[in-house]
């Protein structure tokens, strides 16, 4: 049997399609956070330890050898849950232990998106990896949810050459979005969707009055 996932309420995460704003509202929370005392961790996937790094640029950038061979759906999916375990592992869970913030620029969320919705791969399977790999959900995710033409559009701006996942078709993006809605619609409790349509000041100021809210209830889920 696949051991139970762990909600832990130091880790948070955020999650959104292509030119949603994340960077800016990361480095708000991670103020927000500071300025009341807490150790921050500000970490990303794929990602995050020197190995995870080199795999994420297998995955998104790779050099013209290896861009020369078509990586498959599945290999994609477990070079990213390889990097996942190991973030998780050096990073992430040391970083929880020790009583610290943990902030993610995306996490599993993005798998079950990405390479479940976007690749068409079995959710299940996922899940399954998720459990026996990773074992660790955050306690609150952020989507910031925006139309993805607006998205594309923002990040075609900002991206000079765009890595493997940036040069998809918008129904592909399309497919990423529904698959991060309809989670967020499935468990309310860790989710607070933010509205990032909105200019940069707005997107952060909406993910720290979010954060703010749960930092309130701590005590509650104490």
């Amino acid at each position: 049997m696949s051991p139970a996932l762990h909600r832990h309420p130091h880790f948070v995460s955020l999650e959104g399609g292509e030119g949603a704003g994340k960077t800016t509202a990361i480095n708000a929370i991670r103020e927000a956070l500071q300025a009341r005392g807490h150790e921050v961790v500000l970490t990303r996937e794929p990602g995050g330890t020197a190995l995870a790094e080199r795999i994420r640029a297998l995955v998104l950038k790779p050099d013209a050898e290896i861009a020369a061979e078509p990586l498959s759906a599945e290999a994609e999916l477990l070079l990213v849950f390889a990097a996942r375990a190991q973030h998780v592992r050096q990073v992430i869970a040391p970083a929880l232990q020790r009583g610290a913030y943990v902030l993610c620029d995306r996490f599993t969320d993005s798998s079950y998106a990405y390479q479940g919705g976007g690749r068409g791969l079995d959710p299940a399977w996922i899940a399954d990896l998720e459990r026996r790999a990773v074992g660790l959900l955050p306690g609150l995710t952020l989507l910031l949810d925006v139309d993805v033409a607006v998205g594309r559009a923002r990040a075609n701006g900002r991206d000079l050459w765009p890595d493997r996942i940036e040069s998809e078709h918008d129904d592909f993006f399309q497919r990423v979005r529904a698959v991060f809605r309809q989670r967020a619609s499935e468990d309310p409790a860790r989710y607070r969707l933010i509205d990032a349509s909105q200019d940069q000041a707005g997107v952060a100021g909406a993910v720290v009055a979010a954060v703010e809210a749960w930092l309130a209830q701590e005590p509650e889920r104490g």
